[in-house]
């Protein structure tokens, strides 16, 4: 019998370029435990000291997904942290055991895991070492992890060992991360990570350090939802700048996911709901609008005014919507949803439309400067699609209920900027493209689904479509919610309301691809085109003269005291004004105070 002191060593479970991990019996207490040990022991009494001094304050961390230490010693001259062996088997034996688990059940094991890293990150202590041998498994599928502070800081030196700048604190937290980021890899592909059992030498061979890509592939034990992979894929993605640098962002995609997946309408869904019971949905952002509405003149002005000026406010528009619409579900009415503010106006009366003013929070409502910056950015946007997307009508068709629709099918994407920015921000630099190398002349950024899955865990679209139903919008409001996807082929528009669906997909096509550099503007906006032509009836010409109006067709200007007539657009979202005075025909502005063309009587879905 080989010993290690007095514990009897029984198998060596895993070992690695930093850590080992021994299966052992203690005969003092006659029960076996696992051993985690460094791969190379202290180089001096100092180098312990200081060891010794982090694996104490780690053991005194307590947290449900970390597993507790029976003893933190030392058999000279190598130290080691005793875990009860009672906690459950590796994450390596339980795929020895049952072979990979479903995706469902993977993502929970990383996700409980990944929840005791980051209360022990935010303690002040890191793993270094994460291997699908230091998660700890139960019965019960409860996981827990071990090995925190067991492995060296390779790169500190015998005196600064233990006592490490905060840069490299935040590098080996970064590292952990990543490493739990393969431990999910390696469950859902059913092997190792680039046929490597030590996701130390997967480190070595990843950007920026070597050139091997690391992403989920096609041929997986089991189907891989869109969004886990997504998920997945960043935590792994090539450009570092890219991935997951919190424990809790990591966390908070994976439990979105679940949670959404579980429950219909969970995970990010539920929580807008409850920020939407809170704070509401949009601020306002006219304050000349709200003091007219709510003066005493308001009595004598006719209908068609009093809907002119709400629509130029986003945040009231939306509010007599969700009002009237979610009065006409609660009375059980058989008719459609109500998509005009006059007759939301007039359903809801002049009380019910001083109430819907005095619920707004006034600009810019539950943001601070920089985030009201990028919120106003996304709301020229919006109002822009809407604008682009009148031009574009069929003949016949209501302009406010046109608009109206362009607003809605930007509802997500409001919603989140307002009550997420931070995960807003986020999405926004995983779309930007990284900066091109010799290997990637032309790298292209993540599409707006794949990034909004790797940080939300559902897709901006369905949380838009989610509230709108919440509000009590009908089926057909919920279809036209829903743009044509990028990638997908458009087909003829049968009835009203595809053919206002692709109209203003269209619109927002045209809107983003404005955005691009000059040398490939035009070329978007012909692809655009040619896409829609057939379905819409619409040429390059028509197209043009809506995204380029003549300067008789523009919207007046924004009165002095619009309250976000002083705001700067974000500096990435502002208008490329040069190429544009070289056609003779500037765009126009597209401000939020700007009101719409004027609504015809024509069809419109009711």
């Amino acid at each position: 019998m080989r010993l290690f002191g007095r514990f009897e060593l029984r198998a060596l479970i895993g070992k690695t370029e930093r850590s080992m991990l021994w299966r052992v019996f203690d005969p003092r207490v006659q029960q076996e435990q696992l051993l985690c040990l460094p791969r190379n022991k202290p180089a001096s009494e100092a180098a312990y000291e200081q060891w010794r001094r982090s694996a104490d304050n780690a053991a005194r961390v307590q947290h449900p997904h970390l597993a507790h230490a029976v003893e933190v010693g030392r058999v000279d001259p190598w130290p080691y942290i005793a875990y009860d062996r009672a906690l459950g088997e590796t994450l390596e034996e339980r795929l020895a055991r049952t072979g990979p688990p479903t995706p469902a059940d993977a993502a929970q094991w990383i996700a409980q895991a990944l929840e005791g890293l980051a209360f022990a990150h935010e303690a002040g202590h890191v793993h270094r070492d994460i291997q699908p041998g230091h998660l700890l498994i139960d019965a019960a599928n409860q996981v827990r992890l071990i090995g925190l502070e067991v492995a060296q800081d390779p790169g500190a030196s015998e005196a600064e060992y233990g006592a490490q700048s905060r840069l490299a604190q935040r590098e080996a937290a970064e590292e952990d991360v990543l490493c739990m980021g393969l431990v999910l890899h390696r469950l859902l592909s059913g092997r190792p990570v680039l046929d490597e059992a030590d996701l130390q030498l997967v480190l070595q061979r990843m950007p920026p350090r070597g050139q091997e890509l690391v992403r989920l592939g096609w041929e997986t034990p089991h189907p891989i939802p869109d969004p886990l992979r997504a998920i997945v894929n960043r935590a792994s993605d090539r450009q570092a700048r890219q991935r997951y640098h919190l424990a809790r962002s990591f966390l908070r995609a994976l439990d979105g996911w679940l949670q959404a997946s579980m429950h219909e309408e969970g995970g990010a869904i539920a929580l807008l709901k409850d920020k939407l019971q809170r704070y509401g949905h949009l601020p306002t952002t006219s304050g000349r609008s709200l003091s007219v509405t709510l003066g005493g003149a308001m009595e004598s002005q006719h209908a068609s005014e009093l809907a002119a000026l709400a629509l130029k406010d986003m945040g009231l528009s939306l509010e007599l919507l969700r009002r009237v619409n979610l009065t006409l579900k609660q009375q059980g009415a058989a008719s459609g949803s109500v998509l005009n503010m006059q007759r939301a106006i007039a359903m809801l009366g002049l009380n019910g439309l001083q109430q819907a003013a005095r619920a707004l929070k006034p600009w810019p409502g539950i943001l601070n400067d920089t985030q009201a910056v990028f919120m106003h950015s996304q709301m020229r946007r919006v109002h822009r699609i809407g604008q682009v997307a009148q031009a574009l009508r069929p003949a016949g068709y209501d302009a406010e209920v046109v608009y109206l629709i362009a607003l809605l099918q930007n509802l997500g994407r409001l919603l989140v900027q307002y009550h997420f920015p931070d995960d807003a921000a986020q999405i926004r630099q995983l779309m930007q493209p990284p900066e091109p190398t010799p290997e990637q002349p032309n790298p292209r950024g993540m599409p707006e689904l794949s990034a909004a899955y790797a940080v939300l865990g559902c897709d901006i679209e369905s949380m838009g479509i989610s509230v709108a139903r919440y509000w009590g919008f009908d089926d057909e409001v919920l279809h036209m919610m829903r743009r044509q996807p990028p990638e997908m082929p458009v087909r003829g528009a049968h009835g009203d309301a595809e053919l206002l669906r692709l109209t203003c997909s269209l619109a927002a096509e045209l809107v983003e691809a404005l955005t691009l550099t000059e040398t490939k503007r035009q070329l978007a906006l012909e692809m655009a085109t040619r896409r829609y032509a057939r379905s819409l009836g619409l040429g390059l010409r028509e197209v043009m003269e809506a995204v380029y109006p003549p300067a008789t067709l523009r919207s007046a200007a924004p009165a002095e005291d619009d309250t976000l007539s002083s705001l700067p657009a974000a500096e990435d979202e502002r208008p490329r004004r040069s190429s544009l005075r070289d056609r003779g025909t500037p765009p126009a502005e597209g401000r939020l105070a700007e009101t719409p063309p004027d609504t015809g009587t024509g069809r419109a879905p009711s």
